[in-house]
């Protein structure tokens, strides 16, 4: 078989099962990456994933369980990638949950739970790492951050937070590691098309009593110029991008992806 791109390379995303993890996955292991999937669902249906992957991009995947509002399994995890391939070459941080409120009223434990998964969770992860890297000379660390951690919306206040958090956490990454052939960039996207924003559309259908399409372009698309959802392998081949040799001097960036989001 031809060498391929990032043959011989092992990337690690976090909520890798389904979504915008599972596009990453996929686009990094059609390029040859050995991938270390971690998220929730089903195990059954996690295991079939496992080996319909490496099946059909002859790389091997493997999947870890790890809990990433528990800094010691985020650290085991990222150990027992090590131990099996000799290094975390691509770290991926895009596990994330979401909650809306008004400030007053949200919850102190989802506020935390936010902060936690979305931002903390990347700070253990690089923290664990960045040793191997730093020893190979070459590494690739790419945050998940969003519109949201460049703009605000109402009524997402700990998304919001934890997200220009991850922006922050980005650039200083790069700071530390820029003469060591090692990256950290963050990617911004808008809404985009996933299993789970489906259901949202689903259930904004039935609560307003409007129809699909109005619910797309009145409530999700609204702040996007573009009035189309970003595509799930769009994010994939923006990874690839980011781990190429043409992006090698791309160090510390917050790239939007979100059809005009930002330019406003």
């Amino acid at each position: 078989m031809e060498k391929r791109a990032l043959t011989d390379r092992t990337a690690l995303i976090t909520g890798s099962t389904s979504g915008i993890g599972l596009g990453m996955a996929r686009a990094l292991a059609s390029a040859g990456a050995n991938i270390v999937l971690n998220g929730l669902g089903d195990r059954q249906e996690i295991d079939s994933l496992v080996q319909e992957m490496a099946a059909q991009y002859a790389v091997e995947v493997v999947y870890d369980g790890a809990n990433m509002l528990a800094p010691d399994e985020i650290t085991t995890m990222v150990e027992g990638a090590e131990k099996r391939f000799g290094a975390v070459d691509i770290l991926v941080n895009n596990a994330g949950i979401q909650y809306v409120s008004p400030i007053e009223d949200f919850p102190g434990g989802r506020c935390q739970a936010i902060i936690n998964i979305n931002l903390v969770s990347n700070f253990y992860t690089i923290k664990a790492a960045l040793p191997a890297m730093k020893k190979q000379n070459w590494g690739r660390i790419i945050n998940l951050a969003s519109a949201h951690g460049l703009v605000a919306s109402p009524y997402k206040s700990a998304y919001v937070a934890a997200k220009h958090g991850v922006v922050g956490l980005t650039k200083t990454v790069a700071l530390e590691v820029a003469e060591q052939q090692i990256t950290c960039n963050a990617i911004c996207p808008g809404y985009v098309r996933t299993p789970l924003v489906e259901g949202q559309i689903e259930e904004q259908m039935k609560a307003h009593n409007m129809s699909r399409e109005q619910v797309i372009n009145d409530i999700f698309l609204v702040a996007q110029p573009s009035k189309r959802f970003v595509e799930v392998e769009e994010l994939g081949q923006v990874a690839l991008f980011l781990c190429s040799p043409a992006a090698c001097s791309i160090n510390g960036i917050s790239l939007p992806v979100e059809g005009g989001w930002t330019a406003k």
